[in-house]
C-alpha cells in the first residue's frame, strides 16, 4: 500500500485537565509576547518517538513495534515551564517531573522501532511539551506563568497513540491512526 508520505509521531495524548492548564499556560504567554506560533489545545501532547516522513504502508510494522513495548499505567507529573532560546524567538515548553516509567516506555519503543528497520531522532530524550515556537516576549524577564508555575497537575498514563500531522485548510493537525493500551 504505497501512498503520499505521512508525517508520524509516537505520542501520549492529554486527559482534559492537563490541556486546561497547559492551555492557560499559553494564554498568559500570548499576553508576554509580541509574537509567535503558539500549540492548540487539541494539539497539546508529549512526543515519545518522532518518525518523521513515512510511507503508509510502514504503519503496520509501526503499530508491531508499539505492541512488543511492556508496560504497565503510570502516573505523569508535570513540572514547571521553560524555554530554549532561538534567533528569531524562543521555543516555550513545559515541563514533566523525571519519571523511571516514561523513560523505560520511549527507550523500548526507541529500540523496537530500529529493530524494525526505523531510525528514530539519535538524541537525548528530553520530555517536554511545546506551547509555542518562535515567540518573542514583550518582556523577557516577566514572570509569565505566575501562580500556574506552582500548580502540581498529574494524570494517568494508559496509553501511547500513533500520530499522523498534516495540513488540514492550513491548521496543523494531529490524528490518532492507532493506540497500544497499557493494562
Amino acid at each position: 500500500m504505497k501512498g503520499i508520505a505521512m508525517r508520524l509521531f509516537i505520542a501520549i495524548n492529554f486527559n482534559e485537565e492537563i490541556k486546561d492548564h497547559l492551555t492557560s499556560a499559553i494564554r498568559e504567554l500570548k499576553k508576554a509576547s509580541s509574537g509567535g506560533n503558539f500549540t492548540h489545545r487539541e494539539n497539546l501532547h508529549l512526543t515519545l518517538v518522532f518518525l518523521g516522513e513515512l510511507n503508509p504502508d510502514k504503519v503496520g510494522e509501526i503499530k508491531s513495534a508499539m505492541n512488543r513495548v511492556s508496560g504497565e499505567p503510570f502516573r505523569l507529573s508535570f513540572s514547571g515551564f521553560g524555554r530554549f532560546k532561538r534567533r528569531g524567538g524562543d521555543i516555550h515548553w513545559a515541563g514533566v517531573e523525571k519519571n523511571h516509567e516514561l523513560i523505560a516506555i520511549q527507550k523500548q519503543l526507541t529500540l523496537e522501532l530500529e529493530t524494525s528497520g526505523f531510525a528514530p531522532e539519535d538524541r537525548e530524550y528530553s520530555p517536554h511539551m511545546t506551547l509555542g515556537r518562535e515567540v518573542r516576549l514583550s518582556d523577557p524577564s516577566a514572570d509569565i506563568y505566575g501562580e500556574l508555575a506552582a500548580e502540581h497537575k498529574e494524570m494517568k498514563v494508559t496509553r501511547i497513540s500513533l500520530m499522523k500531522s498534516e495540513r488540514v485548510n492550513g491548521k496543523l493537525t494531529y490524528t490518532e491512526i492507532y493506540g497500544r493500551d497499557f493494562s
